[in-house]
């Protein structure tokens, strides 16, 4: 059977058999023309008589029509995804710039953060993720030219290093991709990471205690104010890891590594004999100020570093301390596939809530292949988001209603966050539905004529003076990656660069790449690139130097063989065999290299010419 069907404004030709391929040619309004195909297999039994292969055709016409509609849909995402990024961001620019932030409501703007055009600087990547590449140009050059950290501001540690620092060193790792000339060595060097590496140096001081642990806020001209309170948030604590490690690892100075990870192993051994954390500590002396464990506001970036340094390092130490935290989250905190807030001693429950910030932990355990409990989880959240349009600060979960005076909704990405991670894990068009309600609430709720406006009560909708930057940084950016599978951030390996940075087997661009908690995303295979240059270059330093010093006297020489015959060897404890979690085995110090010395240097350089 077959047959041809033609009418106004669409055409259609399909046959029956057993390998039915339909081909439907749609013109809508003269925009856009889909072409769908999809093969479907009849059963052996089903043959060419008529009825049965009528019910064929029905049956593939139908999932042809269903796949139509849904590219429509996720066509339709995009373009109003992107109008949205660009109603707001051109209502900053407008109305704010050169303010951090822009208040929708009086159409003005405010400094929140440190007076550096915060907004600017957190929407850069956006801009390229959405194609933008002549602006994301503009803007570097802007920020270049405007941006001074030497000023006499007091900025907070924990925003000044996942906004400004975090957007900067992803701006730097994009920057070629968006057109950008680099210079020689890029991306171990370039204007804007030597801006992060600035922004980063002003923050240093506020690591200068007892415990490694750093203060809350730091004045970027003077250091830490001398009558600045010791006590900080645990997420205060823990969230330098992505962007230290990263500074350190392409700029070859270890500094910034070295503060993040003593103030995590600072921070690890103050958990409680439960193992859980606390909310707020003392920096000065360890204590804990606020013995309320969650993963919610004032901790939740912290498990999340563990978990994506893990990732982005290959450091097994991070990951073995969040696996001991995660056992104890489960042991005390989890409830019906809700996370309620427990005394870090006792782990009696303190607080029966949901916090709207707690929204990252599915897309978090689907990193580490938990993905039924993150289903369950994000099924719990999604029906308090369909509630409200919105997620509520804090919500009650025994009364299911919100928290008096907890009844905001400043435009939060962390429930959008975890339906990206968990439909790339799934394929579950449950979370294309989630950034469809997320579209539609935030344009019928919080579009004013200046931009989007934070919620005050999510109850009633009222909107207060304020949009956050990581609106533009997180949840517009979510939005768009949720509906563009093929984004480049998507990469599985698939596509990548060769040739480029300071080695020409440098492999970048590959897919990977770690979003820190502002959303930058961070490629670690420049990290690579960067540090094994570091390395070898540390390394063929050490040859020269031990190559340079003079040969020892034959008295000490034979002095040192007596002492070796007397005293049996020490092992230094850096030497050992059973290296501690997250350490590297330094290269020895060769007085003599085993290769001759130009064979040395090809090796370290990765230049074979045996076909290796």
């Amino acid at each position: 059977m077959s047959g041809e069907y033609a009418g106004h404004g669409r055409t259609g030709t399909f046959s029956a058999s057993r390998n039915c391929v339909v081909q439907i040619l749609v013109t809508w309004s003269n925009q856009c023309i889909i072409i769908l195909k999809h093969e479907v297999k009849v059963a052996d039994e089903w043959h060419d008589n008529g009825p049965q292969d009528l019910i064929t055709v029905s049956l593939c016409i139908q999932i042809a029509i269903n796949k139509m509609l849904c590219t429509l849909s996720v066509s339709y995402a995009w373009e109003k995804i992107k109008s949205m990024f660009y109603h707001a961001y051109n209502s900053y620019l407008d109305h704010a710039y050169p303010y951090d932030e822009l208040r929708p409501l009086t159409c003005d703007g405010q400094d929140t953060w440190g007076s550096v055009s915060l907004t600017l600087i957190d929407a850069l990547d956006t801009l390229l993720i959405l194609g933008n590449y002549t602006e994301f140009q503009r803007v570097a050059t802007l920020l270049q030219d405007t941006v001074d950290f030497d000023i006499d501001v007091n900025a907070s540690v924990f925003e000044t290093n996942i906004r400004v620092v975090g957007g900067l060193l992803s701006a730097h790792l994009l920057s070629k991709r968006a057109g950008m000339e680099v210079e020689p060595g890029w991306p171990c060097s370039g204007p804007l990471l030597r801006m992060a590496e600035d922004a980063a140096r002003k923050l240093l001081p506020a690591f200068q205690t007892p415990t490694g642990m750093p203060y809350g806020t730091v004045n970027l001209l003077r250091g830490v104010n001398p009558t600045e309170t010791p006590v900080t948030c645990t997420a205060g604590v823990g969230t330098f890891i992505l962007e230290f490690s990263a500074l350190s690892r392409l700029t070859g100075d270890p500094v910034f590594e070295d503060v993040a990870r003593k103030a995590l192993r600072s921070l690890w051994k103050t958990r409680s004999e439960i193992g859980l954390v606390g909310n707020h500590i003392d920096v000065l002396s360890k204590k804990w100020v606020a013995q309320d464990a969650g993963i919610g506001a004032g901790v939740d970036s912290y498990f999340e570093y563990l978990v994506k340094g893990s990732i982005m390092l290959q450091d097994e130490e991070l990951l073995s301390m969040f696996l001991e935290y995660d056992k104890a989250i489960k042991n005390y905190t989890k409830f019906d596939d809700w996370y309620l807030w427990v005394q870090m001693h006792k782990g009696t429950v303190s607080m029966p809530v949901f916090q709207s910030l707690e929204a990252f932990w599915p897309g978090l355990q689907s990193l580490i292949g938990e993905l039924d409990s993150a289903l369950r989880t994000f099924h719990n959240y999604y029906t308090v988001w369909r509630q409200f349009g919105g997620l509520p600060e804090f919500y009650s979960i025994p009364q299911g209603y919100t928290v008096d005076k907890r009844e905001g909704y400043p435009l939060r990405p962390e429930l959008i966050e975890s339906a990206m991670y968990l439909y790339k894990a799934t394929g579950d068009h449950t979370f294309l539905q989630l950034g469809r309600d997320a579209v539609e609430s935030i344009e019928k709720i919080t579009r004013v004529p200046c931009g989007y406006a934070s919620v005050k009560d999510i109850r009633d909708h009222k909107l207060d003076n304020r949009m956050e930057s990581f609106f533009l940084a997180e949840t517009i950016k979510y939005l768009y990656l949720l509906f563009d599978p093929d984004n480049f951030l998507h990469n599985s390996g698939l596509d990548f660069e060769l040739g480029t940075g300071p080695s020409e087997d440098c492999v970048l661009g590959a897919g990977g790449y770690i979003f820190n908690t502002e959303a930058h995303p961070l490629d670690p295979a420049a990290l690579h690139c960067c540090s094994r240059k570091q390395e070898e270059r540390r390394e063929l330093q050490d040859i020269l130097l031990n190559l340079s010093e003079p040969l020892p006297s034959p008295q000490d020489t034979q002095s040192q063989e007596t002492d070796s015959e007397t005293e049996p060897p020490v092992m230094d404890p850096s030497e050992s065999i059973a290296l501690k979690p997250g350490s590297r085995r330094k290269a020895p110090l060769l007085s003599c290299p085993m290769q001759p010395f130009s064979a040395r240097l090809a090796v370290m350089g990765q230049v074979f010419t045996d076909g290796t």
